[in-house]
Formats: C-alpha cells, sequence, structure tokens
C-alpha cells in the first residue's frame, strides 16, 4: 500500500478556498516560515481515506477490552459527547461576562456539589487538568496550611505501592519523601509508619484501595496516627471507581483529595488529553483552594470568589470544561444509585476476572477491590518468557495490554482492571485468552519473545530505543 507522500500529485487539492470577497492582506515576512510546508498534495477522497485508516490503527476501549490497572478505562457513554458538543456549551468564550455564562456556571456549581457529596468534602476546585496536577495542588495546599501556621513541616510520607506521580509531585512542591514498607498482606505497614511520623510531616499520600486492589483495613489508625503528629491525608482518587457511592475519602480520615474525571467519572481518557483532576479539601482547608471558586448568591445568581488564603490560579480560567460537562452529564445519568450500582459492579467483575486467572493471581487468599496483580515470575523462571512477552502476546489476541510491572513490589507484575462495563462473556473471553497465552509460553516461548506479530508496529528493540533514542530528525 502507497504513503499519502507516494499518492501526492502536484496541484491537486481536497478543498477549494473561494475567491476574497475582500482586499487582501500580506502578513509581514518576519511571521512566515521560509521553509516549505512538504505536505502531500492529494484530493479529498484520498485525505479522508488516509485519516481513517490512521484512527483504525488507534486502538481504545470502543475498539475492545481495556483492562489497564489503575487507569480505569472505562466505556464513555456517547451521551456525554452530545451535551458538550451543544452550542451553549462550545460557543462559549472564557472572557464573556458572568450574566452571560449563568447556564454554565450553574453546571459547574452543582458538578462541584456532586463531588463535595461524593467525596465529603467541604470544597472543591475545578481547576486542574488532571491526576498529578491534582496532587501538584492539593500538595500546594497542605504545604501552605502549614506554613501560614509558622510551620516548616515539609516530610511527605509515601507508601512503596503507591503511584509514581505521588512522589514526583511531592518533590515539586519542595517536600522531602519518606518511604514506607507495604506488609505481606499488602498493607500499610503500620509499626513503619508510627516510625517516621513525627513534628516534621506534612502529610501522608494513599490511595485506597492501593494498587493491589486491596482496601486498607487499617484506614481509621492510620488516620488517627498521621494526625496525632499534626499531620494531614491526602487521597490520590485513582481508584475511586472501587468506593465510589459506597464509601467517601472523608469518612475515612483524609483531608484533601483528587479526583480523576478522565477515570471515574467516564470522560474520554489517554492520547494526550484533556482530562481533569478536581480537589476537595475539609473544612480547615477550603480558605486554602485555588482562585476563583464558583459560588451562588441568596438571588440565585452564580458568580465567582476567591477563597482568603488561596494558593493562587493553578489553570488558565477555570479548569478544562468541555471535560467538566462529560462529568457532569455522566453523575445525572447515572444518579446516586446507579453510581453505587457502577461500583459493585467493578468490584465484582475485577474478583470474577481474579478467580478465573488465579493461579497466577499473586493475592489468591482473600478478593480484590476494583482490580488485583497477576505476578509471571513462575512462568519467567519455567519458560524465560516475561510478563512484557505475556502482555505483547494479549495484542495479537484484541486486548489492550494491562499495566506491566507495576506495583514494583511484585515480580513480573500485571495489573487488570475490568471496570464495571465489561459484561461476564468478555471477561471470559479474555480469560481464555490469557491464559492460552500463558500455555504457550511453555510450548513455543520463541513466538511470544517476537509478540505482537499481528499489530500494526511489530514490537520494537526497547534497548535500542533507550540507549539511541531518536527524539528529533
Amino acid at each position: 500500500m502507497k504513503t499519502v507522500f507516494e499518492l501526492s500529485k502536484e496541484g491537486r487539492s481536497a478543498y477549494q478556498v473561494p475567491s476574497l470577497a475582500v482586499a487582501e492582506y500580506k502578513l509581514g515576512e518576519e511571521f512566515l516560515t521560509q521553509a516549505p510546508a512538504e505536505l502531500p498534495e492529494v484530493d479529498e477522497v484520498t485525505l479522508v481515506r488516509h485519516y481513517t485508516e490512521l484512527s483504525n490503527n488507534a486502538y481504545g476501549v470502543d475498539n475492545g477490552f481495556y483492562p489497564l490497572g489503575s487507569c480505569t478505562m472505562k466505556y464513555n457513554p456517547k451521551v456525554n459527547e452530545i451535551t458538550a458538543s451543544l452550542n451553549g456549551f462550545t460557543n462559549l468564550h472564557p472572557l464573556q461576562k458572568k450574566r452571560d455564562i449563568q447556564g454554565s456556571l450553574e453546571l459547574m456549581y452543582r458538578l462541584q456539589e456532586s463531588l463535595k457529596a461524593i467525596t465529603g468534602m467541604a470544597g472543591v476546585s475545578l481547576q486542574p487538568a488532571a491526576g498529578a496536577h491534582g496532587e501538584y495542588t492539593g500538595l500546594k495546599i497542605i504545604k501552605k496550611y502549614h506554613r501560614l501556621r509558622g510551620d516548616n513541616r515539609n516530610k511527605i510520607i509515601v507508601p512503596d505501592s503507591a503511584h509514581g506521580t505521588n512522589p514526583a509531585s511531592s518533590t515539586l512542591c519542595g517536600m522531602q519523601i519518606v518511604n514506607i514498607p507495604s506488609t505481606a498482606d499488602g498493607l500499610v505497614d503500620i509499626e513503619a509508619l508510627k516510625a517516621v511520623c513525627d513534628e516534621n510531616t506534612a502529610g501522608l499520600m494513599l490511595t485506597n484501595p492501593n494498587t493491589l486492589g486491596i482496601f486498607d483495613k487499617n484506614i481509621l489508625e492510620i488516620s488517627k496516627i498521621v494526625h496525632d503528629v499534626g499531620g494531614l491525608l491526602y487521597y490520590d482518587g485513582a481508584n475511586l471507581n472501587a468506593v465510589m457511592g459506597v464509601a467517601r475519602p472523608a469518612d475515612m480520615g483524609f483531608d484533601v483529595v483528587h479526583l480523576n474525571l478522565h477515570k471515574t467519572f467516564a470522560t474520554p481518557h489517554g492520547g494526550g488529553g484533556p482530562g481533569s483532576g478536581p480537589v476537595g479539601v475539609c473544612e480547615k482547608l477550603v480558605e486554602y483552594l485555588p482562585n476563583p471558586v464558583v459560588v451562588k448568591d441568596k438571588s440565585g445568581s452564580y458568580s465567582f470568589t476567591e477563597p482568603e488564603n488561596s494558593i493562587g490560579q493553578v489553570k488558565a480560567f477555570y479548569g478544562n470544561f468541555n471535560v467538566l460537562v462529560k462529568a457532569y452529564t455522566y453523575i445525572l445519568v447515572l444518579g446516586k444509585e446507579g453510581i453505587r450500582n457502577g461500583t459493585e459492579m467493578a468490584v465484582l467483575n475485577a474478583n470474577y476476572l481474579k478467580k478465573l486467572l488465579e493461579k497466577y493471581d499473586y493475592k489468591k487468599d482473600q478478593p480484590c477491590m476494583h482490580e488485583f496483580v497477576l505476578s509471571m515470575k513462575k512462568v519467567h523462571d519455567e519458560t524465560g518468557v516475561s510478563a512484557l512477552d505475556v502482555a505483547k502476546a494479549m495484542i495479537d489476541g484484541g486486548i489492550h495490554p494491562p499495566t506491566m510491572y507495576f506495583p514494583n513490589i511484585v515480580a513480573e507484575a500485571l495489573m487488570f482492571e475490568p471496570t464495571e462495563t465489561e459484561s461476564k462473556e468478555t471477561l471470559e473471553w479474555a480469560a481464555n485468552l490469557i491464559l492460552s497465552i500463558i500455555d504457550e509460553a511453555y510450548t513455543n516461548p520463541e513466538k511470544l519473545h517476537n509478540a505482537p506479530a499481528k499489530a500494526y508496529i511489530e514490537r520494537p528493540d526497547e534497548v535500542k530505543a533507550a540507549r539511541d533514542p531518536k527524539v528529533s530528525e
């Protein structure tokens, strides 16, 4: 098949611009590139077919099973896209006067109130543009809270099973990272936590359930240990899909929480964005939220307020508004009972798939929440086939690979999160495919070493790519 450049013919065009009805305006030479554009010249049909072919080679949750652990790649209902495409939203300008955008401000206010109800928090900012941005915002709030009290605490405690963004965000905030181990059953080591908690503890960052898919039964004790030394608890909301509508972070003792609207609330995820990572805080931290925050006055009108000790603005204007529309649509469609039911189905699906794959389950002896981890260590030791080989072979089978080699406390880890949107039949098909791949590791390991064979791009030489990266031409 020829490339679009090979199909190019000089003078051919996909679209003819009508003649100017006004005087031509000459843009200054200093604003124009002197190099040729080097674009192919093709007709409209060729152009459409080129981009359609490219889109067919992009894999998303609409194409098939996408069990990316800890990322909650659930199906995005198309009604979300319809509401976000309404002219009243898409034709807005962020500099319009408040009186002209009352409907949009009302949507933002209602979304804030919904997220407050779901998390139990007293205040919410919709500004952060992604999960890690939400982490950074939450940590800035924690830091300012301590500083305005005349306290220069700078220690953030992070469990060894935490998301990699947790220590990265803390470092970006100028905080000192203290890592603590997990116990044999995958929970926070209480004694290790007590040993590092002191007057310099600014906070603890925790995901609950954690990255092994286990809800920490000691969460209230953990909360008390941190609070007793004057620290705050930060909730990484990446795994909220396991508890949304069932348990609230505030009731577990958390003071700050970030949410991933592009995960838990079913807005498109991946491809570089846009995302949305709202931050919720307890009552004593409301005054530190980023400004502005949408408020409703006694007359029923909506406007903005700037919290007294705000950390300042963290995103241009009010956040990724289009994503907020989709998330609010998702909440309205499901309602209180639907959100709880979705969570229960996510947990049920994870436990069902875990049972089907229990031979390789890292934690056979206990149920999981929304995700679980397989270990390919035994397979690797016996056949030389790694978790990476198994994941690459899944591509040939029509499944997007799960999260690989995370959490790093599990050897040859594969982390699966099927979410609530997959059917029983899909889970059974996926389990059978994965088991057949593992069986093949014992009969034809070389095939798996070279997988995928059917993908648009075959297996790259990852060692060479790391040692000799081509970042520009």
